[in-house]
């Protein structure tokens, strides 16, 4: 249950409209994250456009750039932008059974060489304190070129951002994302914890 109310969007300051509008457009509900950044418009006005440069086309795919965020939020153990970033798979049609596999893409014959060294990358730098290995950078720089590089890192840095905010506020769960994960994950992997709605157990 959220520790810090967000706005109700009635009362979204009018110059941050296109900031909501665009958040509905993309997730296909009204993400309470940014209700209550909108507490604070300065922060949600910088946000939002660092959030549109990682998240639009580039030289990683934007099925990479979901599995990136999904494992560096798992690694931070922010539940909320898990949610997210699953339901957010689904939305942009990532194969069901790999999705499920997303768990286990250090073994799992879905996931190429180049993506398990940008997810042990994700996961690894994800942590507190990061656990990046030069070893493991190596890696990743034998399947990816600096720019792509930094782009997998700008995700996680975001996500960096955006987990702490949400884990450290208990950000409430909206019900599409909600209901997407505790559907589709096992609860061995996630549970709403904290960010479960006021009045419901997870």
């Amino acid at each position: 249950m959220t520790r810090i109310e967000p706005l109700a969007p009635d009362d979204f300051p009018a110059a941050l409209q296109p900031v909501l509008d665009f958040a509905r457009d993309t997730m296909g509900f009204t993400p309470n994250d940014v209700l209550t950044m909108a507490r604070w418009p300065a922060l949600l006005q910088a946000m939002a456009p660092m959030v549109g440069v990682i998240f639009s086309p580039g030289s990683v795919s934007m099925e990479l750039k979901r599995f990136v965020a999904t494992i560096t939020s798992a690694a931070a153990g922010c539940q909320y932008c898990v949610a997210h970033n699953v339901h957010g798979m689904q939305q942009d049609g990532v194969a069901a059974d790999k999705q499920a596999a997303i768990w286990e893409f250090d073994t799992s014959p879905l996931f190429s060489t180049a993506e398990r060294a940008a997810l042990v990358y994700a996961r690894d730098a994800g942590q507190s304190p990061a656990a990046v290995t030069d070893a493991s950078f190596a890696l990743l720089q034998a399947h990816f070129d600096a720019q792509q590089i930094l782009e997998i890192t700008a995700v996680i840095a975001l996500f960096g951002f955006l987990n702490r905010w949400n884990a450290g506020l208990g950000t409430t769960l909206e019900d599409q994302p909600l209901q997407f994960a505790r559907s589709s994950l096992d609860e061995a992997v996630w549970s709403a914890g904290v960010h479960a709605p006021a009045g419901t157990t997870d």
